[in-house]
C-alpha cells in the first residue's frame, strides 16, 4: 500500500492501519509536505509516480479535490484505490474519477469507516426485520472551531454536509432504502437538515453541525418501522482493521467492494443536489 496526504487523519488512522498488517503493508508515502510525510514511519517519495511504482494500492487522505485528480491518476496507472470520503470536491469530478476507476478496471474501495463496525452491521440487519418506515440521524460536533486539527480549508469553505454528511446519508440510504429525493435547508457552516425520501416511501431526516461549541453528544441513527425499531449503538471495536482486511480481500479477488467507487459517487449526487438548495457558504 501507497499513502497519498500526511495530514492528522493520515497520522491517526491511515498510517497505523496500513503498516500494522497483516493483511497490508505500508510501502511509502507522498504528501505536499515531506516533513509531515516523514513522521509517518516509511519512505517518502518525492514524485507521486515513484510511489505508484512501489506498491500494488494506493490510499487517499488528502482534500477531496486532491483525490479526484490524483485517483484519476492512480488508476490509469493500474492501482487499487482505498479512497477516502467525499469522493470529489464537486459532482463533475466526482463523476471523472468514477469513470476513470471504471474505465481501467482497478479495485476501489470507501472509507466510510461506521459501515465497517460490527454494531453497524447489526442494526442495519435489523432495520431489514422491522419493515423500517422512518428515520433520523444526526451529527453534531465543534469540529470546526478554533483550532481543532479538522478545521481545514475545504472543510471550513464547504462545511457538514460535505464532511459528515455522506456517513449520515449512507446509512440513512442503507437502512431504510435508497434515497430518491432531497430537500436541504439552513446554513453550511452552521446548521444544515436533510429531508430524505426512500424508494419504496420511507422518509428520514438529518442534523448535521460542525460549529457547536463545548460538549457534543456522539452522532446517532435511529430507524422506525411496522415490526419495531432498531438504534445504532456506539461501537467500540476497530473499524479500520476491518478497512484493512477487506480492502486487501477486494485487491486479491480483483472484484468490487459493497462501498467502492460508485457507491462513492451516489453519495455525491445527493450531497450536490442538497446543496444546491443552500445558500452560498
Amino acid at each position: 500500500m501507497g499513502l497519498i496526504g500526511a495530514g492528522p487523519w493520515a497520522e491517526q488512522a491511515h498510517a497505523p492501519m496500513l503498516a500494522r498488517g497483516p493483511h497490508t503493508r505500508l510501502a511509502g508515502v507522498w504528501a505536499r509536505r515531506p516533513e509531515a510525510a516523514a513522521r509517518l514511519g516509511a519512505p517518502v517519495f518525492e514524485r507521486v509516480e515513484e510511489l505508484f511504482d512501489a506498491c500494488e494500492a494506493v490510499a487517499f487522505c488528502v482534500p477531496p479535490a486532491v483525490q479526484a485528480e490524483l485517483g484519476i491518476r492512480a488508476a490509469r496507472a493500474g492501482k487499487a484505490l482505498l479512497l477516502e470520503k467525499p469522493l470529489a470536491d464537486s459532482l463533475d469530478a466526482a463523476e471523472r474519477l468514477a469513470a476513470a476507476i471504471a474505465e481501467t478496471g482497478v479495485a476501489s474501495q470507501m472509507v466510510l469507516t461506521l459501515r465497517y463496525a460490527a454494531r453497524t452491521r447489526e442494526f442495519l440487519a435489523r432495520c431489514a426485520e422491522i419493515e423500517p418506515f422512518g428515520g433520523h440521524a444526526a451529527n453534531i460536533s465543534g469540529a470546526l472551531l478554533g483550532d481543532h486539527p479538522f478545521a481545514t480549508p475545504w472543510r471550513l469553505e464547504r462545511g457538514a454536509l460535505l464532511d459528515v454528511g455522506p456517513h449520515m446519508v449512507d446509512l440513512l440510504d442503507a437502512a431504510l432504502g435508497p434515497v430518491t429525493g432531497v430537500r436541504a435547508h439552513g446554513d453550511p457552516l452552521r446548521w444544515t437538515g436533510l429531508l430524505l425520501e426512500h424508494e419504496g416511501g420511507a422518509v428520514s431526516e438529518a442534523s448535521l453541525c460542525m460549529a457547536a461549541p463545548g460538549d457534543t453528544p456522539p452522532s446517532s441513527v435511529a430507524v422506525y418501522g411496522r415490526r419495531g425499531s432498531a438504534v445504532l449503538a456506539p461501537d467500540d471495536g476497530d473499524a479500520l482493521a476491518v478497512v484493512a482486511e477487506e480492502f486487501a480481500r477486494t485487491v486479491r479477488r480483483g472484484g468490487g467492494h459493497p462501498l467502492d467507487a460508485a457507491r462513492g459517487l451516489r453519495l455525491q449526487r445527493i450531497i450536490a443536489e442538497a446543496e444546491a438548495q443552500l445558500p452560498a457558504p
